[in-house]
């Protein structure tokens, strides 16, 4: 495929979709592409509002019906940053067309229905066809650094593992019951809209995956207001806040903490790795920064070292700005759509792939299957942890 253009087809036009829609125009602008990424069409159900976004975010076109995009000759890939209970039919439906998918985290809202797209993911694999998962958090420069610095063995074994991801938007009583709290929409809530980011940033920093878990979740806020109608209230599906702890097939030992109601806290994302030579800690609110322990120094400069991820060698960052001049959010989707549209290009698998997506769905599940039995020990299929 070097050298020639790729059709995209984007579906969802909210935050995701606006989040993609500003990576695949600036992708190519500042990485040297093998592939010329071509915004064909925006879907959406609300045809006003989908021309509208179509304008706005730098599309060609326009569709309401997401068979109708994908059916269409002028795309190559399908983009979906649908709502969960969507990702399944529109991914599987893609692929069969041969199309190649990027697909939002969550990769699904069950394992039953991850399980069927890794089929059909394997399937068009074999006649070229290619799939990933969008867990952006890899692509941060610090986390990419830090992912090197384990593999190279500066942190030695790895012992512990830490992450939180704390927010508070949903704090508020009279927040309304919008989608992301409706478990046959969302699948989950906090559990699976920020706690799998964390599960697959730390799996894929220290290269292991966690071989159990044991986890609580609650619900503080059981009923809030109907979308539209403030006067009458609904059901609270899904957890608010998730915890567990876990233990990776490498023997090191993992905390989770996942949280709407952490007051104060906006996108507040925090990684800590111990191991036998030293540590790593990171912070998603200086994004910019990897601070490093050197175990093997001497008490008197040992402690922790703030590294400022700017450098031009420093993962991604030879694309874009002179040394010190930071990176935001938005650049780790520019990353993975680079990262994309090379592996298209070389007839590469991209990563994270459905099998990590699915595999990170089963740690989900089994939190949640913890939580239920009264947070009993549920062990993640070997199989599945194997082929991650």
């Amino acid at each position: 495929m070097a050298g020639t253009t790729l059709g995209v087809g984007l579906i969802g036009y909210a935050f995701m979709g606006a989040a993609h829609s500003q990576a695949w125009r600036s992708a190519g602008h500042f990485f040297d592409l093998p592939l010329t990424a071509r915004m064909t069409a925006i879907c959406g159900r609300d045809r006003a509002a989908t021309e509208a976004a179509a304008v706005k975010l730098g599309w060609e076109s326009a569709e309401t019906d997401w068979r109708a995009l994908i059916a269409r000759d002028d795309i190559q890939l399908v983009d979906i940053c649908s709502t969960g209970d969507t990702h399944a039919e529109i991914a599987v439906a893609a692929l069969a067309a041969g199309k190649h998918v990027l697909c939002e985290k969550p990769l699904a809202n069950t394992v039953a229905e991850a399980e069927r797209m890794v089929a059909a993911a394997r399937a068009a694999r074999v006649h070229g066809v290619r799939s990933m998962v969008g867990f952006n958090y890899r692509r941060v420069p610090a986390i990419a650094l830090a992912r090197r610095l384990v593999a190279e063995g500066r942190l030695g074994r790895i012992r512990h593992v830490r992450a939180q991801y704390l927010q508070d938007w949903i704090i508020d009583p009279q927040f309304p019951l919008v989608w992301r709290l409706q478990a046959e929409r969302a699948g989950s809530g906090a559990l699976g809209d920020i706690g799998a980011h964390i599960v697959d940033a730390t799996q894929f920093i220290v290269g292991d995956t966690l071989a159990g878990v044991t986890g609580l979740t609650e619900t503080f806020v059981k009923e809030r207001p109907l979308v539209g109608s403030p006067s009458r209230t609904g059901p609270v599906t899904v957890d608010d806040a998730a915890l567990f702890i876990g233990r990776f097939t490498g023997g090191a030992l993992g905390s989770f903490e996942a949280t709407r109601f952490a007051g104060g806290r906006k996108n507040s994302i925090r990684i800590e790795v111990n191991g036998s030579l030293g540590s790593l800690a990171f912070d998603f609110e200086a994004m910019n920064e990897l601070h490093l322990f050197d175990g093997t120094a001497g008490p008197e400069t040992g402690g922790f070292t703030r590294i400022l991820v700017t450098e031009p060698e420093h993962p991604y960052l030879r694309a874009w700005w002179p040394a010190g001049h930071l990176l935001g959010y938005e650049h780790s989707f520019t990353h993975e759509i680079a990262d994309l549209l090379t592996h298209l290009a070389n007839g590469t698998d991209p990563e994270p792939s459905f099998e990590d997506g699915l595999q990170v769905q089963q740690v989900l599940a089994a939190v949640a299957e913890s939580a239920a039995a009264g947070s009993h020990w549920r062990e993640l299929p070997a199989a599945t942890r194997n082929a991650a």
